[in-house]
């Protein structure tokens, strides 16, 4: 057992690991988890919370850095407009209440990495409370998961302790994350599984992402995730001692980290002892968690007023200012798109996974004969080349004009689904736009009706129990006569045609 200070207390860390027992299905039915999430999100401004830096990723250690948020003695920090914009509209966003009038309060603790030895932040007047966000539970049913508050505070700086050319153990500490501007988005202890945690922090990143006021970037530090664990019997009032689960960089391990809780705690009371209250940190490597340190109350950290900022006003003029940049939501979007366009839920959910992604096919439905062909184009046909290409949206080339005049000769029959393939094959083999590849390779379609009806002929001869089946009612074989033309005619028989003169031929 090692001990370090911390805040002039003394924290012991452990470095004994505990195990969690395979647990049976019917001592786990026994208990009921209660999980509640911290996150915390980067917000994607130009300069940081209180000080003129550059707020980007990356960079030499220790250069984006400044007499305020190093905190030297007589600097004076400055609220960022931009970061207090970005926090409501985050807060709107997942139906949060404003506070018009909010207090920043000075959190105090001593870790090398915050050199002022005290974060920023807001304690008992967040900026926003009282929030949700739906998410899907085991049945399929919406569950409504409460959003206790958003606060807005500073980022500490990194401990950085490998990835160094000499094996001798070292810890460095980089500065230039010091004063980006957070939010802190705490949930109710409304979720019950991982599989919940993971839908509530999909939703929660797929919200924020069309906002635009961060790019929850997990394996840049751009959203980071604490879950609160614990466990009861079921029928309890009282929710049982909870965990802390930290440093948790994707949601799968995330899931993952809250399984293993849960059956950790409730091997631990199963066998008689006593889950303590404390922060673990997840080892992704070896499946588990580790304790890390005592957890701490609001006490500890013994908040007070920040007596070098204002208290922060967000009348109404300036929220409704704000709002004016809050985007139609993908919950909604997704509603009216398979409302206006007729398309699926699966392709709506595919077309408005991403802002960008949604805006591009709507502006092509727009300009296409039929929006219904042009999204399964995109959620088809071009999705699985530019996965396939290792590509994204943006780097495609195929434009979305091409998409536009592609989907427009399939409606009008001018291309078979065979054909548009293979010109879309083109376009990536080849790194070219659809219509240059069109113009280039475009096949020749047989429109002859006699050419066509001469192949029915020929497909109906071979075909004698087909034909039985489909004049003793079963009209659906007629899909298998047109089919067999379409590969005897390699693709290039008109279909509207083909169908047509079928139907003709089997019903004669």
């Amino acid at each position: 057992m090692q001990e370090r200070a911390a805040g002039g207390t003394l924290v012991r860390i452990k470095l004994i690991m505990s195990t969690a027992t395979a647990l049976s299905p019917e001592i786990l039915a026994k208990y009921q988890p209660v999980i509640g999430l911290e996150v915390h999100v980067q917000l994607l401004t130009e300069t940081k919370a209180f000080c003129g830096c550059i707020n980007r990723y990356g960079g030499e250690p220790n250069t984006h850095v400044c007499p305020t948020c190093l905190g030297l003695p007589g600097a004076l920090p400055v609220l960022n407009r931009k970061a207090v914009e970005f926090a409501v509209l985050a807060a709107k966003a997942i139906h949060c209440e404003i506070r018009e009038t909010s207090i920043f309060a000075r959190k105090n603790y001593f870790y090398p990495d915050s050199p002022k030895g005290y974060q920023i932040s807001q304690f008992d007047k967040p900026i926003a409370e009282n929030g949700w966000i739906d998410v899907p539970d085991a049945s399929g049913a919406s569950k409504r998961i409460g959003v206790t508050r958003l606060h807005m505070e500073e980022d500490a700086g990194k401990s950085v302790h490998d990835g160094f050319a000499d094996s001798v153990s070292r810890t460095y500490i980089d500065l230039n994350r010091c004063g980006t501007p957070l939010v802190e988005i705490v949930s109710e202890p409304d979720l019950r599984t991982a599989d919940e945690v993971f839908e509530y922090l999909t939703k929660l990143k797929e919200i924020l992402l069309y906002t635009g006021v961060s790019d929850c970037n997990m394996e840049e530090g751009s959203l980071r995730c604490d879950a609160n664990v614990s466990v009861m019997l079921k029928g309890a009032k009282e929710f049982g001692t909870k965990a802390e689960v930290k440093n948790v960089n994707s949601f799968r391990y995330i899931r993952a980290a809250v399984e293993y809780e849960i059956e950790r705690q409730i091997g631990v009371i199963e066998d008689g002892g006593r889950v303590v209250q404390e922060s673990r940190l997840w080892n992704n490597a070896e499946g588990r968690t580790y304790s890390m340190r005592s957890k701490e109350q609001a006490h500890d950290y013994r908040y007070f007023p920040e007596p070098d900022l204002p208290p922060l006003v967000v009348g109404a003029a300036w929220q409704a200012e704000i709002l004016r940049e809050l985007p139609e939501l993908p919950e909604a979007r997704r509603a009216r798109m398979i409302a206006e366009y007729e398309i699926s839920d699966q392709d709506a959910a595919t077309l408005t996974a991403t802002r960008a992604f949604a805006d591009k096919f709507e502006v092509a439905a727009k300009r296409a004969k039929s929006p219904k062909r042009v999204a399964a184009l995109l959620t088809s046909e071009l999705t699985m080349r530019l996965r396939l290409a290792g590509l994204e949206l943006e780097q495609s080339p195929v434009s979305m004009d091409g998409v536009v005049m592609a989907a427009d000769l399939a409606e009008s029959g001018e291309l078979s689904s065979k054909m548009l393939k293979q010109l879309l094959d083109s376009c990536f083999e080849k790194n070219e736009d659809f219509p240059v590849v069109y113009e280039r390779e475009k096949p020749q379609q047989i429109s002859d009706t006699g050419a066509i009806e001469a192949m029915i002929d020929e497909v109906i001869a071979a075909n004698p129990k087909q034909v039985e089946q489909y004049r003793g009612g079963k009209k659906t074989v007629s899909a298998f006569f047109v089919g067999q033309v379409m590969r005897l005619s390699k693709g290039q028989a008109n279909p509207a045609l083909l169908n047509e003169l079928v139907v003709k031929k089997l019903d004669a």
